[in-house]
């Protein structure tokens, strides 16, 4: 099977598709969905073989990097190419058996959640 990501004006993913790859062109399904949905397609990879993650509706198509960036999860987090992923302002605390962590973007801070009163702490 192969898979194609299609992706707005903005780069934007909107769609992700899977087609058969037996076509006796060659070009697994592409020219089938520019017929039959119209729009512009990027193949994607579900084992991350190319285009270093695969495509998720939301992400963004680098062209550039020629690769899909997952879409930011809060507004204060940076992208990072040496994490190769979105990094908050502050680094993550550790996490405990007794907490789970969250990121809290009105204080730009982390919190702790309590996993059995599920209380937060600060």
């Amino acid at each position: 099977m192969a898979h194609f990501a299609k992706i707005d004006e903005n780069n934007v993913v909107t769609q992700v598709i899977v087609t058969d790859n037996n076509d006796p062109n060659g070009d697994e399904g592409y020219q089938f969905l520019l017929d039959t949905f119209g729009g512009t397609w990027i193949k994607t990879s579900y084992n991350n073989k190319i285009r270093k993650r695969f495509a998720g509706v939301g992400h963004t198509y680098d062209a550039i990097k020629d690769e899909f960036i997952p879409a930011k999860p809060f507004p204060s987090w940076e992208w990072s190419d040496e994490e190769e992923g979105w990094t908050p302002p502050i680094p993550r605390p550790q996490e405990t058996e007794e907490t789970k962590l969250f990121w809290h973007e009105e204080s730009q801070s982390w919190k702790y959640v309590n996993r059995t009163t599920r209380a937060i702490e600060e």
